[in-house]
């Protein structure tokens, strides 16, 4: 995601699973993957594309928090949503991303569409949407939270008696995907992951895409139907809006199953019971927006930096920051994207120095023409979804501690990162620049998972790596300083392969990266490996990532046969 994107957006969605797939995200083949998806996702053509789940920066409800926190500090405008899936405790779960300061909670059920999906995850689907719904409902309400967040449900929606059935159960908004592609000329051919949709609609081939059928009206005149079944079974109950009967269960009834023995087995109290039988408690959202009472450093960086924005003037500014200051410089870099798109303003138009100890995600979604020099210590997250621009991090000139000993920066630092350049005097944590796709970079030592999933940019390690390294790695370079001899046991072999720094491009590029490292942050281990250039090179690794597999060839249409009526004639 770049600074653009992001305050391009009416509303952002955290997508932690899908009900169809728990625990995994969505899929594309890598021979669906063409040039221009690659750009569009900075990725590489022909290499498959799955949005994590995992998410490397999500390991807890804090994480999550944080990254509400992020979003919502560089689109001040844009709603978050959290997309969970129904399953058992999902509502533990949702009163967290509540308390998170979510805006919206999706309950994703296990019906809907997979696909490209591999068949391990439609064989381990979610369950019905209705269960987690009514869970989610009930748990909100009890903890007195249903009145912050909006309340949404999917997975496998038909008609306008889902609607009401969902609304019911405390839904507000309900989504529609499989039966939206039907409306415009979806077959269900399930040759979604073929690259071969015989009428154009889950396909990259420029033969098939032109068969496509759909229109606009299609998926309107849908939508309208839908509309007017929900309005004929409200007037049929005596109400007026769907507001009258969210959250109110007590209206359904069950269907009765004489025939069918199991079904007198089924208890559906904790379906059709109110979650508040007084009626006291809010059965929907009745504030927009659920944000945190939070006073941001950039607040104060974007009122000082009102006119370098807005006349491209150069500006020099000093703060002192704690770790409570989290996400600095996100609010800034969305205003300046909001201004002029993701080419920024000039290099180092708005130099800002920090001293102290950073929160996370420091330097979030950094753009172009910001230079963040920082003297002291940062948090998680460091230049997450960083664009652009230049971000410096170093000890204070007392310090008497050898940097590549010692950690400057945490975990998870440039994840997503699309540009810009990082110089950290000091070790990382764990999944350095995962997902990299285009950051220049120089640290001295990282832990486990370092550059996985990278697709582009340049990494300097001086100093020690975790295991791991590279895994999903395909494209960028990365050099690593291995005066242990250790680097050949850590990096993942299955992915990547290692060289020594030989060529003159790759020489004279390692040494200047590591000469404005040594200028940037004075770093006393930078500046013994330049003085000793001949002897530390031979200790340099080169990390090699695989061609990318080539692109199937286009199809080729065939025409059909006669018909015999027609050879008749």
């Amino acid at each position: 995601m770049t600074p653009t994107y992001l305050i391009s957006a009416k509303e952002l969605e955290i997508k932690m699973a899908q009900g169809s797939k728990p625990g995994e995200g969505g899929q594309i083949p890598g021979h669906k993957v063409t040039a221009e998806i690659a750009a569009i996702r900075h990725s590489v053509p022909g290499v498959p594309l799955i949005s994590p789940p995992p998410h490397h920066d999500i390991y807890s409800i804090e994480d999550l928090a944080q990254l509400i926190y992020d979003l919502k500090q560089a689109n001040p405008r844009a709603k978050v949503a959290v997309k969970l899936v129904s399953e058992f405790l999902v509502g533990t779960i949702a009163s967290g991303v509540a308390k998170g300061y979510a805006d919206v909670i999706q309950i994703s059920g296990h019906e809907g569409g997979t696909g490209a999906s591999p068949l391990s995850s439609i064989k381990n689907a979610g369950t019905p949407w209705e269960l987690g719904l009514a869970e989610t409902q009930r748990s909100l309400v009890m903890n007195q939270l249903r009145d912050r967040v909006v309340l949404r449900a999917d997975g496998g929606m038909r008609s306008g008696r889902d609607i009401v059935i969902a609304a019911m159960l405390g839904a507000e908004e309900y989504g529609f995907g499989t039966i939206a592609m039907v409306a415009t000329g979806c077959v269900m051919a399930r040759q979604c992951h073929l690259n071969t949709c015989p009428v154009g609609v889950a396909t990259q081939d420029p033969a098939l895409r032109a068969k496509y059928p759909g229109t606009p009206e299609m998926v309107v005149n849908f939508m309208l139907g839908v509309a007017n079944e929900v309005r004929a079974i409200l007037a049929n109950l005596g109400h007026r809006s769907l507001n009258d009967i969210i959250g109110r269960p007590e209206l359904l009834q069950p269907i009765d199953l004489a025939d069918y023995p199991k079904a007198a087995m089924l208890n559906l109290s904790e379906i059709l019971t109110p979650a508040d039988p007084t009626g006291t408690q809010p059965r929907y959202h009745l504030q927009e927006r659920n944000n945190r009472e939070d006073i941001p450093l950039d607040d104060q960086i974007l009122n000082d930096t009102e006119e370098a924005i807005s006349k491209k003037k150069s500006v020099q500014l000093s703060y002192a920051i704690r770790n409570t200051h989290r996400t600095v410089g996100a609010k800034l870099s969305g205003e300046i994207a909001r201004c002029y798109g993701d080419a920024g303003l000039p290099d180092r138009t708005i130099q800002c120095n920090f001293e102290g100890s950073a929160g996370q995600s420091f330097g979030a979604f950094c753009i172009s023409g910001v230079q963040f020099v920082l003297t002291g210590e940062a948090n998680d997250y460091v230049g997450k979804g960083m664009a652009g621009g230049e971000l410096v991090i170093k000890p204070a000139l007392t310090a008497s501690f050898k940097t590549h000993e010692n950690a400057i920066v945490g975990n998870t630092v440039l994840y997503g990162a699309t540009g810009g350049t990082l110089y950290a005097a000091g070790r990382a944590g764990e999944r350095f620049c995962v997902r990299n796709s285009g950051a220049t970079t120089v640290v001295e030592g990282v832990g486990d998972h370092g550059c996985e999933y990278m697709t582009a940019g340049t990494v300097v390690i001086l100093g020690e790596t975790g295991r791991n390294f590279g895994a999903g790695m395909t494209g960028g370079t990365a050099y690593v300083l291995d005066e242990k001899q250790q680097f050949e046991k850590k990096y993942n072999s299955d992915w990547v392969k290692i060289e020594k720094v030989a060529g003159e491009t790759d020489i004279k590029n390692l040494m200047a990266l590591i000469q404005n490292h040594a200028a940037y942050t004075g770093s006393q281990h930078a500046e013994k490996i330049l003085a000793n250039w001949e002897t530390f090179l031979p200790y340099f690794w080169k990390v090699v990532t695989p061609p990318p597999p080539p692109l199937p060839a286009p199809v080729k249409l065939k025409r059909r046969a006669a018909s015999r009526r027609g050879r008749r004639r």
